[in-house]
């Protein structure tokens, strides 16, 4: 068997149905082996798309998702993708091509060493030697990358090796075990919980990953202690809870954060230092910190836990429900103030009608009438603040936003994939203007393959959270301007339904006919970014 036909095998063994890229020379076999393999490719027109459209398929479905790139430029246009998804915990597997292994120790055409530029990216980074071994690798590399804390991994395919002939057999995947933490940590955990006064449950990315709504919210009914997330642990817990303290790791001290500084117990549920700093929120009252995830706490000197539950977070959850008892109840309001204070601030000044629109008013219609399983995926930018701070979610997975890489560029190829995924589903790109024309060309992709994904642009001719950020600390700004000229005007050159959005009540009705719409929308919402400053004014004076 040819090794490109051989890896493509190893890659359906594994549970793979797509893979996204653009080809090349250097993986030209590959792309001739998919001829005649069930495998869908789809092409993308950057390979950064393909790399995001592999990440968000691995936030979704676990399985991770596989980019596919030639050498030298096609390699280096997926790292940023691949970095990702290696802080956001994705799991993805990066197939690159690379020059004959006869050429790979001098100077030659587009050769570079790929693997040593992946290391600082991924869990794992290897080039295959020989076809002999392929199985083994593509099976290292999925147990790598689903292991513990998810992640990157990336294979490195020479041209010469892909065009060998091997007798080597496919390597199937074993079922693998979850973790459960022992009845000594869980007691221990337990009888933190019963000591204490004043304890917050702090859900994070790996919560959401896990998929751990049903066993938190158990916990949360029987104990009633109050919850707050990350942004990128929203959804485990419904904003709708009546003791939720909402998103936190704004940046600056939002109002929840009285909260921790109060509270003498922090129970930290896929939580990760990426996502919100501890120097930020372990601050005040003595506390401590039982920490639950998949993999070991990182070492900080503000994270220091008395005990730590590793393993399958919802079995590790499923096991403290199971030696609740009435002395780990926190019937007690301690909260209600601080927690009916954030409510208010969030949810105050949604129904504003002004034109250009602000935050909360768009996030709020968004809210109305995206369904509760319905997915928004956010970019980087001051709207991600927005809609970390304002977008109430009811699920895991059904609102993303990328706190850990924190790239731009991510949420066209992201709502991209999770519609093609969900199509029955509403699925939302939420972009400024910066971000929005950083993967334009995933446009094409949606337009090429029929998916009818919602791009909700958030225009300011700026850089806007960089803006916000420098006058918060020096007052004023530098060379953040952007001129993006008739953006709904180009989407429509693209074959996209566009709009523009010229007064605050436009903005539903526009929303409900693109989704109807058989083709990708674009919307462009003029948006007023005076309220970043004011929001930073207003929570200064909550300090």
């Amino acid at each position: 068997m040819k090794a490109s036909d051989l890896l493509l095998k190893c890659l359906e063994a594994q549970g793979v149905k797509t893979l996204y890229g653009v080809p090349g020379e250097e993986n030209a076999d590959v792309m001739i082996s998919l001829l005649n393999s069930p495998l869908e490719f789809i092409t993308t027109r950057h390979e950064q798309t393909a790399a995001f459209m592999a990440e968000m398929h691995g936030r979704l479905t676990g399985i991770p998702g596989v980019c596919l790139a030639t050498l030298g430029p096609g390699a280096t246009n997926l790292t940023t993708g691949v970095g990702q998804a290696n802080m956001d915990n994705a799991p993805l597997i990066a197939i690159i091509g690379q020059a004959e292994t006869t050429r790979l120790h001098k100077t030659s055409h587009q050769n570079m060493n790929s693997i040593e530029m992946f290391k600082p990216l991924s869990k794992w980074a290897v080039s295959i030697p020989s076809a002999a071994v392929i199985p083994e690798i593509i099976a290292k590399a999925f147990k790598i990358a689903t292991s513990g804390v998810p992640g990157a991994v990336v294979v490195e395919l020479p041209e010469d090796i892909a065009a060998e002939e091997t007798d080597a057999k496919v390597i199937h995947p074993h079922t693998s075990i979850d973790e459960e933490a022992s009845e000594a940590q869980v007691e221990r955990a337990l009888h933190l919980l019963a000591k204490s006064k004043k304890p917050i449950l702090l859900l994070g990315d790996g919560a959401v990953r896990t998929e751990a709504d049903q066993p938190v919210r158990e916990l949360l009914k029987y104990t009633q202690l109050y919850a707050a997330h990350t942004f990128m642990g929203k959804g485990v817990v419904s904003n709708l809870y009546e003791r939720s303290l909402h998103c936190v790791g704004l940046g600056m001290k939002d109002i929840a954060v009285q909260a921790f500084e109060e509270s003498d117990l922090v129970i930290c549920v896929g939580y990760d230092l990426v996502e919100w700093s501890p120097a930020k929120w372990n601050q005040g009252a003595a506390k401590k910190i039982i920490h639950i995830n998949s993999a070991p706490a990182e070492v900080d000197a503000h994270y220091l836990p008395e005990v730590e539950l590793v393993g399958s977070i919802p079995l590790i959850i499923k096991a403290v429900n199971a030696k609740l008892s009435k002395a780990h109840v926190k019937s007690e309001p301690y909260f209600a103030a601080i927690q009916k204070h954030a409510e208010e601030d969030i949810r105050g000044d949604a129904d504003d009608d002004r034109c250009p629109m602000t935050p909360k008013r768009i996030l709020k219609d968004l809210r109305d009438i995206l369904g509760d399983d319905d997915i928004l995926v956010s970019d980087v930018g001051a709207h991600k603040m927005w809609v970390a701070r304002q977008y109430g979610a009811r699920h895991s997975k059904t609102c993303f936003i990328s706190n850990g890489f924190c790239s731009m560029g991510g949420s066209m190829p992201g709502a991209l994939e999770a519609k093609r995924l969900y199509p029955k589903k509403k699925v939302v790109a939420v972009c400024g203007d910066g971000g929005f024309v950083m993967s334009i060309q995933a446009l094409f992709t949606a337009q090429e393959h029929h998916i009818p994904i919602v791009v909700v642009v958030w225009e300011d001719h700026q850089y806007g959270l960089i803006k916000w950020k420098q006058e918060m600390h020096f007052h004023t700004h530098s060379h953040t301007e952007l001129h993006n000229k008739n953006l709904e005007g180009i989407a429509a050159a693209m074959g996209c339904h566009a709009v523009r959005i010229h007064a605050s009540q436009e903005f539903k009705p526009t929303l409900q006919q693109a989704f109807k719409e058989n083709r990708p929308s674009v919307i462009v919402v003029p948006v007023d970014y005076s309220e970043n400053m004011r929001l930073f004014q207003h929570l200064k004076t909550q300090a």
